[in-house]
C-alpha cells in the first residue's frame, strides 16, 4: 500500500507532508490513519520541536472522501476527524499549517485545529458541506473557535468560497502572505518558534488549548455520531453520488 503521508524530522522540525494525489488529499481512513501515527510519533521524537503539516500537491485538502463516504460510510472516518483535530490541539509540541491550494470542508478543520496556520494569498477556502446535505459538524470544534461569529454563520451556511485574505480576516489562518513569499515567512516563523524552550512551548500550548481541548472530549463523539449520520441520509448520498457523477464526466 503507498504511502498517503509522510514524515520527515530535520533541524528541529518535524514535517508531515499530506500527498494523496488520485482524491486530492481527501480525508480517506488510510490518510487520516496515517496522519495520526505521524503526529504521534513526532510528538514523541525529542529531535522534533514543532510540527509542520504541508501538502505535497497544488491542493492542500479536497475535505471527505466521497467515494469512501458513499460505500463504506463514515462510522470511522467521523471519528477519526475529531480524533486528527485532537491529536493536533494536544499534540506537545506546536504544530504549523502551511496552506497553499484549495482548501474544502473537512480540511479546514485541520487548518483550524493547528496553533499558527500560515496560507497563500491565491489560497481559496470553503466549508461546502451544506450544499450536500451535511453539516460541518466535527470540524466545528475548531473552526468555530477560529472564526468570528459572522464569517461562521456566513461562511457555513453559504458554502462560499474565501480566499487567503478573507480567512485571515475570519480568523481562521494566522497570516496571509503573497504566494510566492510563503516559504520564507513560514521558515522565518519557525525560526521564532525554535527559539523557545521546550518546557515552555508545551506549557504555553496547554494554556492556550486548554478550554479547546475541553470542548472536543466533551462533544467529540456526539458530533461524530451526528455526522455520520449525516453522511449516511438518503440526501446527502444522493448528493454526494450525484457530485461524484459530474467529477466523472469533467
Amino acid at each position: 500500500m503507498t504511502e498517503l503521508v509522510h514524515l520527515s524530522i530535520a533541524d528541529g522540525v518535524a514535517t508531515i507532508t499530506l500527498d494523496s494525489p488520485h482524491n486530492k488529499n481527501a480525508l480517506s481512513q488510510q490518510l487520516t490513519g496515517e496522519l495520526l501515527e505521524h503526529l504521534e510519533s513526532a510528538a514523541a521524537d525529542d529531535a522534533a520541536r514543532v510540527i509542520v503539516i504541508r501538502s505535497a500537491l497544488d491542493v492542500f485538502c479536497s475535505g471527505a472522501d466521497m467515494s469512501e463516504a458513499t460505500s463504506v460510510g463514515m462510522g470511522v472516518g467521523a471519528q477519526r476527524m475529531v480524533d486528527v483535530q485532537r491529536a493536533i490541539v494536544a499534540n506537545p509540541k506546536p504544530v504549523v499549517a502551511r496552506v497553499s491550494g484549495p482548501v474544502r470542508a473537512g480540511g479546514i478543520g485541520i487548518v483550524a485545529a493547528a496553533d499558527i496556520s500560515v496560507a497563500g494569498a491565491s489560497t481559496t477556502f470553503a466549508l461546502t458541506e451544506v450544499r450536500l446535505g451535511l453539516a460541518a459538524a466535527t470540524i466545528s470544534l475548531t473552526v468555530l473557535a477560529r472564526l468570528n461569529d459572522r464569517a461562521a454563520a456566513y461562511t457555513f451556511l453559504t458554502g462560499n468560497a474565501f480566499d487567503g485574505l478573507e480567512a485571515a480576516r475570519f480568523g481562521l489562518v494566522t497570516l496571509t502572505v503573497a504566494d510566492d513569499e510563503l516559504d520564507t515567512v513560514l521558515d522565518s516563523l519557525l525560526e521564532s518558534v525554535l527559539k523557545g524552550v521546550p518546557q515552555g512551548l508545551r506549557e504555553t500550548k496547554k494554556l492556550l488549548n486548554r478550554e479547546l481541548l475541553a470542548d472536543i472530549d466533551a462533544r467529540g463523539t456526539d458530533l461524530a455520531e451526528l455526522s455520520a449520520g449525516l453522511f449516511g441520509s438518503p440526501d446527502a448520498q444522493e448528493a454526494m453520488l450525484a457530485f461524484l457523477n459530474r467529477r466523472k464526466k469533467s
